[in-house]
């Protein structure tokens, strides 16, 4: 394949993945953004192995990779469950930065690829370099940490060190000096230590990071590491010179941080803030005494029959899923109760949090993958008016995004975070094992509010009971 070809096929692929982000923003489209998201990595694949850049001396490597990076891909979607989905995502960051790091150091040390830089250009394929391996090792450290917390390998409570942010800074200085080491180096035997320094660092300041990041912020964090890693890819494409690489993991990057950052806006907290340290850090634990209010009431127990007889009477109704649905794999019994109930004229819908599960749009996946009506999905902005006119609303193991703390109690940990209003509903339902706090170690006051039932037990099973009630 000749240059000027591959350009055009790269061209038509970066057209193609802006296509598949458009149509991944919104339900109706998402299977036609996936696709031309295939489409367009199917090309991007075929145009750099093909191109005038890979011998055919190197192209029987390139097939046995792809053959055991697929062998990987299949085996990793046939077995992972849905409620795994958090943590492969985690994983596959990850390898975005190991990645990274690799292309860096291999772009160090081969003097191919160096050839032909001098003067001001070549100090700045250094740069390249350096910075190309220094996000990639942040990203592959703080995902593989992220892996461990979402698939409960490593507990759920921030580590906080003394001194962290203090640590954080003697790290950022270190590595700026053995920048100035590497970039004075004149050969590859000099400049190997300060990196190899800068990497080590990096990637404790990956686990640092990450570590110090409480359970409930997990989805930003998921949504962060997602945008390192476009930004590892990007440097990757720098290192490479490869065009299609720096404008996809532009495009991955940016997209990941403006995520962030509208996650952050709806648990009403900063970016800095999350980086800082997560809910469940000491100053966000729930106050045994002080300032914070305690709930006040006493929990009313309900069981599956009498929550079927308040759906039956119900005219509408607003199901909150949250994580417990996803451990519970409840989400197809949720599609048959739903079905049943629109089968005999009942309003039903769904209201999802932002942050609601363990990554970015984790409900929305669950309850797409059961086939819930994408009409009969709204987010939390679309549906909160409407609880005050809810016979019934529903919450599925959720907690701290249905917390009337955030909007009754200054001193709360959780002031002031946009949650779901479904205590205003006439009757609220909240599904749980037990009466524990949710990951950011708040009580809830909801579970003792009049109008509020408990229906305890696991998930699945529960919402099984609800459905043969039902249809008795």
């Amino acid at each position: 394949m000749s240059a000027e070809l591959a350009t055009v096929s790269y061209i038509g692929a970066t057209i193609l993945f802006i296509l598949s982000l458009g149509g991944l923003s919104n339900q109706t489209t998402a299977l036609r953004g996936n696709l031309y998201g295939m489409i367009g990595m199917t090309l991007a694949v075929l145009a750099t192995v093909f191109g005038p850049k890979v011998t055919m001396a190197g192209i029987p490597w390139i097939v046995v990779a792809m053959l055991i990076g697929a062998g990987i891909g299949i085996y990793a979607a046939r077995t992972v469950q849905m409620t795994q989905m958090p943590e492969l995502v985690a994983l596959m960051h990850s390898m975005v930065g190991l990645a990274a790091m690799l292309v860096g150091f291999a772009t160090f040390i081969d003097p191919e690829a160096s050839k032909g830089f001098e003067g001001a250009a070549k100090s700045i394929h250094e740069i390249e370099i350096y910075v190309g391996i220094f996000i990639g090792a942040v990203t592959f450290a703080g995902s593989v940490i992220a892996f461990g917390k979402l698939s409960g390998r490593i507990g759920g409570s921030p580590v906080l060190l003394p001194g962290r942010h203090w640590l954080n800074l003697a790290g950022l200085l270190i590595v700026i000096y053995f920048g100035r080491e590497f970039m004075n180096a004149h050969d590859v035997a000099t400049g190997t230590m300060p990196l190899i320094v800068m990497t080590v660092v990096a990637l404790l300041f990956g686990v640092h990071m990450v570590m110090a990041i409480g359970g409930a912020d997990m989805p930003v964090v998921v949504s962060m590491l997602n945008s390192y890693s476009g930004w590892a890819a990007a440097a990757t494409g720098f290192m490479l010179s490869n065009d299609l690489l720096i404008v996809v993991g532009a495009l991955v990057g940016s997209s990941g941080a403006i995520l962030s950052y509208i996650m952050c806006n709806a648990m009403n907290r900063s970016f800095i803030s999350v980086i800082a340290g997560g809910f469940g850090t000491a100053s966000a634990a729930p106050k045994s005494s002080g300032d914070a209010a305690q709930p006040v009431g006493e929990a009313v127990p309900i069981n599956a029959l009498e929550t079927a007889e308040l759906l039956r009477e119900a005219k509408n109704v607003i199901i909150v899923p949250g994580y417990g649905m996803a451990v519970a794999q409840a989400q197809h019994t949720v599609f048959e109760i739903t079905k049943f109930l629109r089968e005999k004229g009942v309003n039903v819908r769904f209201g999802i949090h932002p942050v609601a599960g363990r990554m970015p749009g984790h409900m929305n996946v669950l309850l797409a993958e059961a086939k819930v009506p994408y009409d009969i999905v709204f987010e939390m902005d679309e549906l909160n008016d409407d609880f005050p006119d809810t016979d019934v609303s529903m919450v599925i193991g959720a907690n701290d995004i249905v917390n009337p703390s955030a909007q009754d109690d200054p001193s709360s940990p959780i002031a002031g975070m946009p949650v779901l209003e479904v205590w205003k509903a006439k009757t609220s339902i909240v599904m749980k094992r037990s009466m524990a706090s949710g990951y950011a170690g708040v009580d809830n006051p909801l579970f003792y509010k009049e109008n509020n039932r408990m229906l305890f037990g696991d998930a699945k099973k529960m919402l099984d009971e609800v459905l043969t009630a039902l249809k008795a």
